[in-house]
């Protein structure tokens, strides 16, 4: 798995403290955005040429890490009818 601390980092003053690559204002949340949204890689990496493969790949990484450790939120929908079941 890449190492996310090397290409991410987390600035108060950058995009209210959004994580985002190192030297950008690319949010870990764009790129996960498009990718969610079946861009490939080569179209992301063509329309930020900042980006390279390994930063994808470090969102991606520190994704998976934040989702690991943190609650999951569930849709309202899901919540409310795990409420109605009890």
């Amino acid at each position: 798995m890449v190492d996310w601390r090397s290409r991410i980092e987390i600035d108060p003053k950058k995009m209210v403290g959004k994580p985002v690559i190192k030297g950008t204002r690319i949010t870990v949340e764009l790129i996960l955005r498009k990718l969610a949204a079946k861009h490939p890689i080569s179209e992301i990496l063509r329309d930020y040429p900042h980006l390279t493969e390994e930063d994808i790949l470090a969102a991606l990484a520190y994704a998976a890490q934040a989702i690991s450790t943190d609650e999951i939120l569930l849709s309202l929908e899901e919540t409310v009818g795990a409420s109605a079941r009890r």
